[in-house]
């Protein structure tokens, strides 16, 4: 038994990638390279991993006008929480991808729950306060990693096999991180996926409130005044 145990183990890799954000003629090697996530899917014929579970519920917490954490992955079927902790209402919505819903206008110290239920990426905003926004990323996949601000990724216990390779950034087009997909081959002697290189964009324009129009500012009457 310990015998199968340590060669099954040792089948397994830890996966290493450096982002590199190109924004103009200029690279950004150090910082500023967070929140970029890279997943890899079994492709056909390769084991299909374990049921993916997370330690410890999801949560997208709702403090000073903003979310915490702003990138969130979870498996595909997890029920996320968005607790309020702020001393004034907000409104959660997504008309994106990955999940449609709106939370409707809750109060502080309450909270509403969403099920993600089909993998995708959910772009996520406060109706009332447009410089909230957030991202939940569902994957049916455990191998994935998340850059840290040196744009640094670890991707932990990845078996021996064939594997599709996808990349998602938030300020990256879609058709430039369609285009680094590609097929890449995991073995016991892995230890990098390389530099991937993205490139940056700016908005051209603000996002829409829930119902497609500019945001409005709020009266000092209204619920989501802050009186702090």
């Amino acid at each position: 038994m310990l015998l199968c145990v340590s060669l099954a183990w040792a089948q397994d890799a830890t996966l290493t990638a450096r982002i590199e954000l190109i924004n103009g003629d200029k690279a950004t090697k150090a910082h500023g390279a967070g929140n970029v996530v890279v997943w890899l899917v079994p492709t056909a014929g390769a084991v299909k991993p374990a049921a993916f579970h997370q330690t410890q519920a999801p949560r997208l917490i709702q403090h000073n006008k903003s979310f915490e954490p702003h990138v969130l992955v979870v498996p595909v079927g997890s029920v996320v929480a968005f607790p309020n902790r702020d001393p004034f209402f907000h409104n959660v919505f997504s008309l994106f991808e990955g999940k449609r819903f709106d939370l409707g206008l809750y109060e502080a110290g309450s909270t509403r729950d969403v099920h993600f239920d089909k993998p995708g990426i959910s772009y996520i905003f406060c109706n009332i306060h447009p410089e909230m926004s957030a991202v939940v990323i569902a994957l049916e996949t455990p191998y994935y990693g998340i850059s840290d601000p040196r744009g640094q990724v670890v991707i932990a216990n990845v078996p021996s096999g064939k594997y599709t390779l996808r990349v998602w950034y938030e300020s990256t087009p879609p058709e430039t991180l369609k285009a680094m997909t590609r097929e890449v081959t995991v073995s016991e002697a892995s230890s990098t996926l390389g530099v991937l290189r993205l490139t940056e964009a700016t908005l051209s324009t603000p996002h829409k409130n829930l119902y497609g129009r500019d945001y409005d500012s709020p009266a000092p009457d209204s619920p989501a005044y802050d009186r702090h």
